[in-house]
């Protein structure tokens, strides 16, 4: 075990109990205050930035009834920004009518009689998840290659070490945060045109968030790109060598399909309009319900304009 490793499983040994009880909300999301071994009720203020910045309709109409697994577990670095995302997701899921929500950190739930009753999988800041059950990572490969849909959030990428066929359905792998979620960075728009980045109105933008640094397998020529950083900004620099830093991307993979964002580490990402719009597309095309083209950018006859971040003011 790596000292990042220890230093991770310390903390999430160390993480206090959540408070009994739920917050009075003065809205209908009431029962969106997410409790449990790893997780503290979210403040009912925020609660209100949530429900205040949720769209207020799917961009597709579900074709049925869809559900939405949310697996939060950690064996890892355990981010506090988890339960303003589970709430978050169920919010979204309850205004637009796009999904609804079990939020859950049990793995029994990947046991193929259990998983057969959703319709995605997102791993909302998981980190360090090895899989060791044979029939759980069956189970969660026919689910996704099968037909069905796989979302990560910020640490999604941060798992899967051990297991090399997740890690490539995911897309990449965490290789370390040179920019930290104390700072301000620049964010380009890879494919303005694209359906799933009408959420960003075709502007490029500066966000306050942590982003990872992404190693193999992450590559071009298995994932559609949508945003990335924009390394002509010297606030960016630097990151990888070749200058190709993703930030969120979909995928195709088997019958399936796959979708992650690099962002979620700061609380605020989960209240931000164009983000929870961001996520929403992300998750109906996840589920089947968004069409959008997911040819690896590699592939394309050639390479979008893309739209850098505005100068920093």
């Amino acid at each position: 075990m790596t000292k990042r490793q220890q230093v991770s499983r310390r903390r999430f040994l160390t993480v206090s109990a959540a408070a009994a009880g739920a917050v009075a909300l003065p809205s209908v999301f009431s029962h969106c205050v997410w409790a449990g071994p790893d997780l503290q009720p979210v403040p009912d203020n925020e609660l209100q930035k949530i429900a205040d910045a949720v769209p207020a309709e799917a961009t597709a109409k579900p074709k049925k009834t869809r559900r939405l697994l949310v697996f939060y577990r950690c064996e890892g670095f355990v981010h506090g920004s988890i339960n303003r995302g589970n709430a978050a997701l169920e919010m979204i899921g309850k205004k637009t009518g796009a999904w609804e929500v079990t939020a859950s950190q049990d793995m029994s739930v990947f046991d193929p009689a259990s998983l057969k009753e959703f319709d995605a999988v997102l791993f909302n800041n998981s980190t360090a998840l090895k899989f060791e059950n044979e029939t759980y990572r069956k189970s969660l490969m026919d689910f996704v290659k099968g037909g069905k849909g796989v979302c990560g959030i910020h640490a999604a990428t941060d798992n899967f070490y051990n297991w090399p066929e997740a890690a490539a359905m995911m897309g990449g792998l965490f290789d370390g945060h040179p920019w930290g979620g104390g700072g301000t960075w620049a964010v380009q728009i890879e494919e303005p045109t694209h359906v799933l980045n009408q959420a960003f109105d075709s502007k490029g933008f500066w966000v306050n968030d942590e982003i990872y640094k992404l190693k193999a397998p992450y590559s071009r020529d298995n994932l559609r790109i949508l945003l990335g950083l924009d390394m002509t900004k010297k606030e960016n620099v630097p990151g990888r060598a070749d200058g190709d830093n993703a930030i969120a991307w979909i995928r195709n993979f088997g019958d399936g399909r796959v979708f992650y964002s690099s962002l979620g580490h700061n609380n605020h990402i989960f209240w931000t309009p164009a983000l929870l719009r961001h996520f929403l597309d992300g998750i109906q095309f996840a589920m089947g319900d968004l069409a959008a083209d997911a040819t690896p950018s590699a592939a394309l006859a050639s390479r979008p304009t893309v739209i850098p971040a505005p100068d920093k003011a």
